[in-house]
This record gives C-alpha cells, sequence and structure tokens, in this order.
C-alpha cells in the first residue's frame, strides 16, 4: 500500500557573530513551583530583569509525550487504523486481504464489481490522509507547502504557542510594570531582547533529528536555551499573553525562523503582507541584539524574493 509521504523540513539557525548578554540566570525548585531569575543586557545596552515562578507540573507534564517525527511509526499507525476500519466494516463485493506488517504491509483487494473496486481505492486512499492528519495533531506536528512547493512536516509551533500562553499569562503584569512606557514598540523590544539572550542552542543534525530539537516554551526557560523555531514560539506565546487581539504570522526561511507582528511601521521598515494587512518583522532568535524591524541581511534577502512560509498566529474566538 502506498503512504503518504513528506519532506520533513525542520527550521535551523545560524548562529550570528554579534551575541546578545544574558547576565545572569538562575532557577529554585520548591515542592510545587519553579522560581526563574532572569538578567540581561538589552538592544540599548541597558540592564534589564525579569523574575516569575511557575509550576512545576506545568513544566514537566505540559507536551511531555512530544517526540521527533518518525515516518516508519506514522506509517504504522496508518496501516492499524485503516486495517482496523476495513475489518470491522466488510465491503459488499470486494475481497480485502491485509498481507505482511510494517514496512511490507499491502493490501490485497478483489472483485468482480469494478466500479466497486475503484471506490475502495478511493475510500483507502482518503483514509490514508485523514489518519496521517490524526496522527500528526496527536502528536503536536502539522503539514505545509514551503515555499519551494515541498510537501514539509514539522511541529506546530501554531499550538505549541496557543497551549502555552496560560502558562505564562503570569509574566503580563510583570512584564508592562518593567517597562517604561506600554507602547507596543517598547513592550516587544523588551520581549525580544529577554528571549534573544537566552542562550542560543546549536543542534548535531538537526536536519536528520526530525523534530528532536525543538524545545516547547517552558522547556526553553527551565533549560535555558532554544534554537530558533524554539524561540520564535516562545516569543509569540508571550506576545499573545501581553497583547491578547494582535496579529502575528510565525515567518520559516532557510535555516531561520522570525516573527510578524501586524503594527504601524516606520521609516522603510521591511513588511509582509497578508490578507490586506502589513506585519512588521522581528527577530526573536539572537544572539544578536535587534528590534522590532531591525533584520539580519540574510533574512531580509530571504523575505524579499519571496523565499519564506508564513503561518498565521491569531487569537482564538473564545478569547
Amino acid at each position: 500500500m502506498k503512504f503518504l509521504g513528506a519532506v520533513v523540513i525542520l527550521i535551523l539557525c545560524l548562529p550570528i557573530v554579534t551575541r546578545a548578554k544574558q547576565l545572569d540566570f538562575n532557577k529554585q525548585t520548591t515542592d510545587e513551583y519553579v522560581q526563574f531569575n532572569y538578567q540581561w543586557l538589552d538592544q540599548a545596552q541597558q540592564p534589564q530583569s525579569l523574575s516569575f515562578a511557575l509550576e512545576k507540573v506545568k513544566i514537566f507534564d505540559r507536551f511531555r509525550n512530544f517526540k521527533s517525527y518518525k515516518a516508519i511509526h506514522a506509517k504504522k499507525y496508518i496501516d492499524q487504523k485503516i486495517r482496523q476500519k476495513l475489518t470491522q466494516n466488510p465491503i459488499d463485493n470486494v475481497k480485502v486481504k491485509f498481507i505482511g506488517r510494517d514496512d511490507n504491509f499491502q493490501i490485497e483487494l478483489k472483485s468482480k464489481n469494478q466500479s466497486a473496486l475503484d471506490q475502495v481505492y478511493q475510500t483507502i486512499a482518503q483514509l490514508e490522509k485523514d489518519f496521517m492528519q490524526e496522527h500528526l495533531a496527536s502528536n503536536f506536528y502539522t503539514q505545509f507547502v514551503s515555499y519551494d512547493n515541498n510537501l514539509a512536516i514539522k511541529p506546530d509551533h501554531v499550538r505549541f504557542a496557543q497551549t502555552s500562553v496560560t502558562d505564562l499569562s503570569v509574566l503580563k503584569n510583570l512584564i508592562l510594570d518593567n517597562v517604561s512606557d506600554k507602547n507596543v514598540r517598547i513592550v516587544s523590544d523588551y520581549v525580544l531582547g529577554f528571549v534573544q539572550s537566552i542562550p542560543y542552542s546549536t543542534l548535531e543534525s538537526r536536519v536528520t533529528s526530525t523534530g528532536a530539537g525543538f524545545n516547547p516554551p517552558l522547556q526553553i526557560l527551565w533549560q535555558n536555551q532554544g534554537d530558533c523555531d524554539s524561540k520564535v514560539t516562545l516569543t509569540a506565546a508571550i506576545f499573545r499573553a501581553l497583547m491578547p487581539r494582535m496579529k502575528m504570522l510565525l515567518v520559516f526561511i532557510d535555516n531561520h525562523a522570525l516573527l510578524a507582528i501586524n503594527t504601524p511601521s516606520k521609516g522603510g521598515e521591511l513588511t509582509i503582507t497578508r490578507d490586506g494587512l502589513d506585519y512588521i518583522l522581528a527577530e526573536p532568535t539572537g544572539p544578536a541584539m535587534m528590534r522590532v524591524g531591525e533584520l539580519s541581511a540574510s533574512s531580509e534577502f530571504a523575505i524579499r524574493n519571496g523565499r519564506y512560509y508564513a503561518e498565521a498566529f491569531f487569537a482564538e474566538p473564545s478569547d
């Protein structure tokens, strides 16, 4: 039986020469909470700090079953589900036989009714797609078509961010108390500086690790490190906690990931447009310290040449 194949694309970041400065990081654990304490230099080289406590159960239980994507596991799941479906719901005028297992699993169909046989082939093809989507969703992965038209699989960054908003809501008042002005840009730059100063993690064989290097938001804080797609997801979750109605895009380019926010641009800043709305770009990854609207040369080149995939992150209707 044919299995829905996909090119697995994982978003990587290459470190930049100019590095952010995290002055101090420490954490203390109690029976129920973990206290996090951060100090860093912001984009103006001014010292900033942030301290907060998170429940241990959320840090260690949230996404505890998330693991790297394995095509063989997806195929096994789909085969089992199709076998179960066809066994429980026999098809009139078609004899179904299951042969082999795992990589050698096949379905043999026989019928004197060609129309019925054709219909079964269509049904199986649709079941493959449906069960693939079910498997990906249950494991926090998603399929998408990249800018160069490759069918790809990656961690579902938007779902990770949305699910983490409640966990990070404790930061809202703390951050707003720490900024001099509640202006969107000032608040955003503060968050960017915080995330950019978290050490960047370079992961071996990231292309073949198929998701193993991705850290959900609370794990970035616990480990005090993260790669670009992890940091973008963390930043998006914090932004959503701070600015519930802000429209955002998670933007993926070759070897990098960006965040884009729907706020007025200033002085020739590069933007991208989606459904008639303009979005300003931001670089959460670091280690370069950049404000909203500031981009690296490689990021600007990719955006200007349309070599990116943008994924919408809007507020949930219930919000």
